[in-house]
Parts: C-alpha cells; sequence; structure tokens
C-alpha cells in the first residue's frame, strides 16, 4: 500500500509541475506588450528593457538592455520559455542561449498578417491557445477593415525616414512597409531587401516620393533645400503619426489606422 501511495503521489506531482503556469522571459519591449495584450503578463519572471516599461511591467525584474542580455541574470529566473526578437539580442547571445537549452521562441513579423499569427502562435506556447487565437482573430479583422478602407487603385508612393543623418529608411521585408500598404502606400525603397538601409539623398530625389514621413520635424529640415522635390513642392511632409508603427504588438493596428487617415488626403 505504502508504493501505491508513493507512486500515486509521484505520478501527482509529477502532473502538477507539468500544469504550473510557463515562466516567460521576453527579450524584447514589443513581446512583453504582445504578453500584456494576451492577458498573460503575470507569466512574465523577466524582460530586456528598452524604452518606457509599460506600468503592469514596472516590477518585473530586468535581464539587460536592448542588445545586450545579462545572461546569469536570465538563467537565475529559470525560464520556461524565451521570447526572442532577433535584432534585440547580438549573433553571440543568441547562440549561447540556444546552448543553455532553453526553450526560444523567435519572433519578428515581416507582415501585419504574420503579427496576426504570432498572437495565436504565442497563446499556445504558454498554455493559452483560445486567448491567443481571440487577439490573433480581432486584429485580422481590423487589418482587413483597413485594407478596405483605404485601398487605392494607384498607391501612393512614400519615402519612410527613419533618421535623417545619414538617410536611413525601411526595406520591403519590414513590417512598416506593410503598414504603408494597407493604408494604400507603397514604400519607394521596398526593393531593398535590408531591414533598415542607408541610403542617399540623390536615390530619395531619383524616385521622387509623392510623400516623405520622418520621425520629427526636426528631421524634416533638411528637405527645405529641395524644393524642386515632388513631396516638398506639394507640402506633403509628415511626420510619424504614432511610434507604435516602431512595436509589433497589438496596438500597431491602431497605430497604422492613424497613419492611414493622416494619408488619406493625399491625392
Amino acid at each position: 500500500m505504502a508504493r501505491l501511495l508513493a507512486g500515486l503521489l509521484a505520478a501527482w506531482l509529477a502532473t502538477t509541475a507539468m500544469a504550473a503556469p510557463p515562466r516567460v522571459v521576453s527579450l524584447a519591449p514589443s513581446l512583453s506588450e504582445i504578453m500584456l495584450d494576451l492577458d498573460a503578463g503575470d507569466l512574465l519572471v523577466g524582460v530586456l528593457d528598452g524604452g518606457e516599461r509599460p506600468a503592469a511591467l514596472r516590477g518585473v525584474p530586468s535581464v539587460g538592455r536592448y542588445g545586450q542580455v545579462e545572461a546569469e541574470r536570465l538563467l537565475a529566473l529559470r525560464p520556461d520559455l524565451v521570447l526572442l526578437w532577433p535584432g534585440s539580442v547580438p549573433p553571440a547571445q543568441r547562440e549561447q542561449l540556444q546552448r543553455f537549452g532553453i526553450p526560444t521562441y523567435v519572433v519578428e513579423p515581416h507582415s501585419l498578417d504574420e503579427l496576426a499569427r504570432q498572437f495565436a502562435e504565442i497563446g499556445t506556447r504558454i498554455g493559452q491557445p483560445a486567448r491567443g487565437q481571440a487577439r490573433a482573430a480581432q486584429f485580422a479583422a481590423g487589418l482587413a477593415e483597413l485594407r478596405r478602407r483605404y485601398r487605392r487603385e494607384t498607391p501612393l508612393t512614400v519615402f519612410y525616414q527613419v533618421w535623417n543623418a545619414p538617410l536611413y529608411t525601411v526595406g520591403g521585408g519590414q513590417i512598416i512597409s506593410d503598414a504603408l500598404r494597407t493604408c494604400g502606400a507603397r514604400n519607394v525603397f521596398d526593393d531593398l531587401r535590408l531591414p533598415a538601409p542607408q541610403v542617399s539623398l540623390e536615390a530619395v530625389l531619383a524616385r521622387d516620393p509623392q510623400v516623405v514621413i520622418a520621425g520629427s520635424h526636426a528631421e524634416l529640415d533638411l528637405w527645405k533645400d529641395w524644393p524642386q522635390a515632388r513631396a516638398v513642392r506639394n507640402g506633403h511632409l509628415l511626420t510619424v503619426p504614432d511610434k507604435g508603427l516602431e512595436r509589433p504588438s497589438f496596438q500597431m493596428l491602431e497605430a497604422t489606422r492613424r497613419l492611414c487617415e493622416q494619408l488619406a488626403p493625399i491625392r
């Protein structure tokens, strides 16, 4: 009888351990936001800092800053799952994480459709498949409505200026390019595959976009010296309406809507 009870207790303990909520470390602010989108912020035992944290995550331990993970801190948290954005961690540290044998899920959506699927996939990995599917469906429905409302027969051509000195933009495989497509626009450098390529002023002038979008009015000052550029001539120098375009989480749907509203009056 004692042996039987011991066996039953061992089986129960094993089942309980398997059912325990996973301990998750997020290695990108956008992935931390996705965990909040899934109402799973309580599963986060560590986050990589980069910019201001959401209030709900202020008490979560840090495992470093964007671009540099403190491996000892991460291991001390005993995570069951690490959510990883490739650009947030150097290649050497990504290889190090693999050697540790911690289950790692790499998230790098190149389109808004891929981002929608990420909610479902992350939901499954953290034991919340129904919640993940629901958020994915909600995001996909909102995205379909934006595409229907802002579709154009001939897309606006846009130069999306990430930085002004030197000039950086986004390539065609970057999710911001897909946000532009959703709004009936086209990134004039969508043929470039690098996520954030450096381009010359001459290259921008040669492609002569109808619209230039930058992060601030100060970053648009350089275009005052080029009145012959179509965007300058027509007064279509715009600032990014929402920095959420740079953080692929559920809030990017609203950020894309604001971008669409800003571009809609331009004909």
